[in-house]
């Protein structure tokens, strides 16, 4: 299976190109073996190796950026995509409410501090986009009144966001961090069917929340929003991929395939030993 990131590129939002979610398939299996358990495996090895190479070299380090509604299988792709990868050279946050220390500070404050250190993959949980997504659809009570609605405060107030957003990235890509950002994508009855697995299924009785049942009635506001985001944060240094994720085995090797992609194409190389006569010691 040899897979290049210019096969996943129907999936890249490109810069500032329209965004209409209707038109992307939340069930496309477009690409995917016909046995994709073993080809995810074979590919999160090679995250796997990839890792422990940019580790090794330490100079560089990958952000990934994982948003999606409640259900999207945000913390499902956590545990199979990169179940290869050494725990050492990985961190993960999932961003909750923000704190009163964090409401202090700009909106970014909290994400740049969390970012990964050179050597890392870093995946947000959800992220910094957060703030143009729920804050966007909750405008009326998460923002001050002058900035409600869609007249002309509120419009400038989105665009600021984005270009902060955007110019927040280009730091972490200047500062050697290459971000990478997947929406996954999912039907608004394949949610419904997963909520309704997490009631049966006592083991998963801990992800109900009330807010679930609420948020379900915002579904087109957060589709537009999604759909106002992309191609004003899409851009070539840190794209966008809308991955379809009805079916998690295509979501899996989807991410999977992207992620391998743009670590080869960064081509982690570990430091050549200072002293080479090391391999020829003998130990006693």
């Amino acid at each position: 299976m040899k897979l290049k990131l210019k096969d996943f590129d129907d999936l890249r939002v490109k810069p500032g190109k329209a965004v209409d979610l209707s038109d992307h398939k939340t069930d496309r299996t477009h690409g995917v073996p016909k046995n994709p358990e073993e080809a995810i495996e074979t590919l999160t090895q090679k995250l796997g190796v990839l890792q422990e190479n940019l580790y090794a070299e330490g100079r560089r380090s990958l952000l990934v950026v994982l948003q999606g509604l409640d259900a999207s299988g945000k913390d499902g792709t956590v545990r199979h995509v990169f179940d290869h990868v050494n725990p050492t050279g990985i961190q993960v946050i999932s961003f909750k409410q923000p704190t009163t220390e964090e409401l202090r500070h700009d909106f970014l404050w909290r994400c740049h501090n969390r970012t990964p250190p050179r050597g890392y993959i870093g995946v947000f949980n959800r992220s910094h986009y957060e703030d143009v997504l729920v804050v966007r659809v909750h405008a009326d009570k998460l923002l001050a009144p002058e900035l409600r609605g869609e007249g002309e405060g509120a419009a400038k107030e989105w665009q600021r966001r984005y270009r902060m957003i955007t110019a927040f990235e280009r730091i972490l890509e200047d500062a050697g961090t290459r971000v990478l950002k997947f929406f996954l994508h999912i039907s608004k009855e394949e949610q419904r069917q997963r909520f309704i697995a997490r009631q049966k299924d006592p083991t998963k009785h801990w992800k109900l929340a009330e807010g679930d049942f609420e948020e379900r009635k915002y579904w087109d506001h957060y589709q537009r929003a999604y759909e106002q985001m992309f191609p004003a944060t899409s851009t070539k240094e840190a794209p966008w991929y809308i991955i379809p994720s009805d079916h998690k085995k295509a979501r899996d090797f989807y991410i999977a395939g992207i992620l391998v992609g743009i670590l080869k194409e960064m081509d982690p190389q570990p430091p050549k030993l200072a002293n080479p006569a090391l391999t020829r010691l003998k130990f006693k």
